[in-house]
């Protein structure tokens, strides 16, 4: 049956090529979105589920150890990018990323299931751990299959269009994410949001999983896998061919260091970064976050479409390392902007724009010791609202004490943007979107290029998960850590200094891809 497919698919007119690679491509689109969608929500979330899964009394180390669950799926990426890509070489595209994706649905819905850290303690990070670790498993599988099934179905002179579709994929499922997290925050209340609300998100993916799963059942192999199969020239060693020979593995190493590690760090840079930017140095409130960051994501994502076009006329080389040059000359004047675009000492408080209210309640360690919470809004004359909250131990003597000594009250703070500034803001993070879009559109076709489809699954698989998930990945937690360090150090500029992580790994890819990386677009091994 696989030789006849194949037979059938290269006698077909162009016209119903396209038709099929149509198909192929919703079918193959629909399953990775949804993995992403699984894979982004914990980040998303990464916030809430900090209080959530982890100690309390110090918030800055829970949300650190968020970031670095978030992380830990992402390192174990290259993983599964190994154990699936074997798979993938060894018996067919089709049946190992059905595997994966029920890996990913059920690790995700189990996600929003566990109790809390008050309920079981130190049990609830270890389960988030697991699932992120096989949610990582997964998604290191889902990728290489996904590109490579659309790239073996497509005209090897329209590789870069048709695979950047899948590259939107990523992108998506950021943004339904955001869009299904933010319709939860709005449907519900503040107290049921943070109480259950939040675990809506998680169990909304079984169904979607669901829907994914028959609608891959009924695809067809790749015709190019399904020709190699029925000659007999599929890899018996997948790993070894691809990693123990000097020749290929030279290309797996380039196309690392010379492509997807600096393609990591930008996607994460103009995405994940720049959301925790605005949550943790900017201080603005989560659900503008979520809708800045949707509607930047919706003007930005068409972009992946026209550089994979593009890069069919002028080459992948060309259109990635001119998003990755870009990107390091503009991320700190851009951030700065950012940053700076909330600027008190310029804005004017509105007539009556101050109110504040005090609440209370009995701290029940100390009987005589009273919760005490300051609240005050301050609201300027071009739209801005900054709200602050003071919470302090209240004794009867007026005396703020917590075990007998004077205590430093603990103040939260959130900014809602003006209209303007909102817009602003949106431009400014469109702009990264465009970079990722130049570096993350072509890379597919690029990386599906650069190997024989005996071992394709598994060599481009490898490099994309490590570029991805372990520089990437990790770009969150050290970025924040560079933050938090040089703002305790009392530097001027301490909001720049998480940037030095994606500047540097970009600058070190831009040099070697601009050296050592050819600028073709077809594979003499088709």
């Amino acid at each position: 049956m696989s030789e006849q497919h194949h037979d059938v698919y290269e006698n077909m007119s162009d016209k119903k090529k396209n038709r099929t690679i149509w198909s192929v491509i919703t079918a193959s689109s629909l399953g990775t979105l949804i993995e992403w969608y699984d894979f982004y929500i914990f980040g998303s979330l990464a916030i809430v589920l900090a209080t959530k899964f982890f100690p309390a009394d110090n918030p800055t180390a829970a949300f650190l150890s968020t970031l670095a669950t978030f992380a830990a799926g992402f390192v174990v990426r290259p993983f599964g990018a190994l154990f699936f890509g074997r798979l993938g070489d060894l018996i067919g595209r089709k049946y190992t990323f059905l595997v994966t994706l029920l890996i990913m649905g059920f690790s995700t819905f189990l996600i929003g299931c566990i109790p809390s850290y008050e309920t079981i303690g130190f049990l609830a990070p270890v389960l988030v751990l697991i699932l992120r670790l096989l949610q990582g498993l997964a998604l290191g599988g889902e990728y290489g299959g996904a590109a490579t099934y659309v790239a073996e179905y497509a005209q090897p002179h329209r590789r870069g269009y048709w695979t950047s579709w899948i590259q939107t994929t990523a992108t998506a499922g950021l943004f339904i994410s955001l869009i299904v997290i933010l319709v939860t925050k709005t449907t519900l209340s503040a107290e049921e949001f943070d109480g259950w609300g939040w675990r809506i998100p998680f169990w909304i993916s079984i169904l979607m999983v669901g829907v994914s799963y028959i609608i891959r059942k009924n695809m067809k192999e790749s015709p190019l896998f399904a020709k190699a199969k029925s000659e007999g020239k599929t890899s018996k060693n997948p790993l070894k061919e691809s990693f123990g020979n000097k020749y290929n593995f030279k290309f797996v190493l380039l196309a690392l260091f010379g492509a997807a590690m600096g393609q990591g760090v930008i996607w994460y840079t103009g995405q994940f970064y720049a959301m925790s930017f605005l949550q943790k140095v900017m201080n603005v409130e989560s659900a503008q976050v979520d809708s800045l960051m949707a509607t930047a994501l919706f003007l930005g994502t068409p972009f992946f479409v026209f550089f994979g076009w593009l890069s069919d006329k002028v080459g992948r080389k060309a259109i990635m390392m001119t998003g990755m040059l870009v990107a390091i000359l503009a991320y700190r004047p851009i951030y700065d902007s950012m940053y700076k675009s909330v600027n008190l000492e310029n804005k004017t408080i509105a007539t009556n724009g101050i109110t504040e209210k005090r609440t209370s309640k009995v701290h029940h360690e100390i009987a005589t010791d009273s919760l005490v919470t300051f609240h005050q809004e301050k609201l300027f004359t071009d739209g801005t609202l900054i709200k602050k909250d003071s919470i302090v131990h209240w004794s009867p003597s007026g005396v703020v004490m917590k075990d007998g000594k004077a205590e430093e009250p603990k103040v939260s703070q959130t900014v809602k943007l003006s209209d303007s500034t909102k817009w602003y803001i949106i431009f400014m993070i469109f702009i990264q979107v465009i970079f990722v879009t130049m570096v993350y559109g072509p890379i597919a076709a690029f990386l599906v290029e650069m190997f024989p489809v005996r071992i394709r699954y598994t060599s481009m698989s490898l490099p994309y998960h490590i570029g991805n998930g372990v520089f990437g990945g990790l770009l969150p937690a050290v970025a924040t850590y560079l933050v938090t360090t040089a703002k305790d150090a009392g530097h001027s500029t301490w909001y720049l200094e998480g940037l030095w992580y994606p500047i540097g790994v970009a600058t070190v890819c831009l040099l070697i891809g601009l050296f050592y990386l050819k600028n073709k677009n077809s594979n003499i091994h088709d």
